[in-house]
Order: structure tokens, then C-alpha cells, then sequence
């Protein structure tokens, strides 16, 4: 299995751990660009690049449970 490739604009990589995701919304409501709920009630990432870096930190700190996590491209946890 390849490893998750950084996006192409922010250089992030931007996950959703469907483990801790209970569906609350929080990321869609801050960015509907970058975030959707799937059929499960998950969060899901769309596009990374269409919004900022710190747009997308903000949305992942809207979420209660941490469920997302965002890592730039060396690799070093930016949040949580």
C-alpha cells in the first residue's frame, strides 16, 4: 500500500479517522469545500487544496472529537 500523498497546493495531508468520527459536522459546516459527510455519517476529505492551510486547522479544531489530523509534507503533525 502507497503512502497518502501530500496535496499538490498546501503541501498537507489532510485524514479522517473514521474511528473517532461520530458524523457531528462541525469540519463541513466550517469548510463544505473541503469536508462532506459520506453515506456513514463520516467525515471525509474532498479537496484539501481549496482552502487555506490555516482555514483547515481552524475546521479540524471545530471538531469535538479530533478526529481529523493534519501533516505537512516532512511529515510533522501539524494538528492535533
Amino acid at each position: 500500500m502507497a503512502a497518502p500523498e501530500v496535496s499538490p497546493k498546501n503541501r498537507i495531508l489532510v485524514e479522517v479517522d473514521r474511528a473517532l468520527c461520530f458524523g457531528f459536522g462541525d469540519c463541513v459546516d466550517t469548510l463544505p469545500d473541503v469536508f462532506e459527510l459520506d453515506e456513514e455519517n463520516k467525515a471525509v476529505v474532498i479537496d484539501p487544496d481549496l482552502a487555506g492551510v490555516e482555514d483547515i486547522v481552524e475546521a479540524s479544531q471545530n471538531c469535538p472529537v479530533d478526529a481529523i489530523i493534519v501533516t505537512d509534507e516532512q511529515g510533522e503533525q501539524i494538528y492535533p
